[in-house]
């Protein structure tokens, strides 16, 4: 065991993820770093984005002292509860591409938890859902050199219930909850899904198509609040525009756009 930049406790090996990294041997994600704890696998994996030979590498930790979600908003794990992972794309994006590849990673997640006997629905802009309790959340982030950029993904996933309650309000939902799922196994199908889902990042319309798909989009009621102002509003949701904003119906029935950083979706 060695000790990593900011007190990070790094292992030599996948740790519990070894048989998962064996298994994924001459895949694009075969690369697999474990942590017993950091500040955040984002942090870890930002400070890679420069590294050629970092593509294709998740970094999976048992806990993060300071997980964050979008906008900055903490991410509570107890440790042992959740798989907390970022991978680093093997593939550089086209910049203007970047806004795809949140929804691209939702898509891969849903499809591993639901071979693990977990069907998730898909939040705008970057939530899985259990019914309507938080079951997942995804926040990626990119190093940008002109018309390239480098891509980590991040992505957090409740799986196991922790005995005490954690204070998060709402209260989150858990995979245990529906089915037992090894952590393991979870990621496992995740990178693969990744793998498979390597070649959409160049096509953002069969994304966008089959993330409004799994969202149940259009149809499905959203309550809103835009960033800085007190009060939310309901609107019925029509789908993506092709920079991932969302397309909502107002009650009296003017279409309005909601843009990636203006809102937030409260459940």
């Amino acid at each position: 065991m060695t000790v990593g930049g900011k007190g990070r406790r790094v292992s030599d090996t996948a740790g519990p993820y070894e048989e998962v990294a064996r298994r994924l041997a001459g895949s694009p994600f075969g690369a697999i770093s474990y942590a017993l704890q950091t500040e955040s696998t984002n942090a870890d994996a930002a400070a890679r984005l420069g590294e050629e030979r970092s593509g294709g590498l998740t970094l999976v930790a048992e806990y993060q002292r300071r997980g964050v979600g979008r906008k900055g908003r903490a991410w509570h794990a107890p440790p042992g509860t959740g798989l907390l992972f970022t991978t680093i794309l093997p593939q550089t994006v086209a910049t203007g591409r970047l806004w795809i590849v949140p929804f691209w990673t939702a898509l891969a997640v849903r499809e591993a938890l639901a071979a693990c006997g977990v069907n998730a629905t898909l939040q705008w802009p970057n939530d899985l859902l259990l019914g309507e309790r938080k079951l997942a959340g995804i926040l990626c982030q990119s190093r940008i050199a002109g018309e390239q950029a480098r891509v980590a993904c991040g992505v957090g996933v409740n799986v196991r219930r922790p005995q005490a309650d954690t204070g998060v309000d709402p209260p989150p939902a858990y995979c245990d909850d529906v089915a037992p799922v090894p952590r393991a196994a979870l990621l496992h199908a995740i990178l693969r899904g990744f793998e498979s889902r390597l070649g959409s990042l160049d096509d953002p319309p069969v994304v966008v198509e089959a993330w409004e798909r799994a969202a149940l989009l259009p149809g499905r009621r959203y309550r809103i609040r835009r960033e800085g102002e007190p009060e939310s509003f309901e609107a019925t949701a029509v789908g993506l525009t092709d920079d991932g904003s969302l397309r909502v119906l107002r009650a009296g029935g003017e279409e309005e756009r909601i843009a990636l950083g203006d809102a937030r979706v409260l459940r």
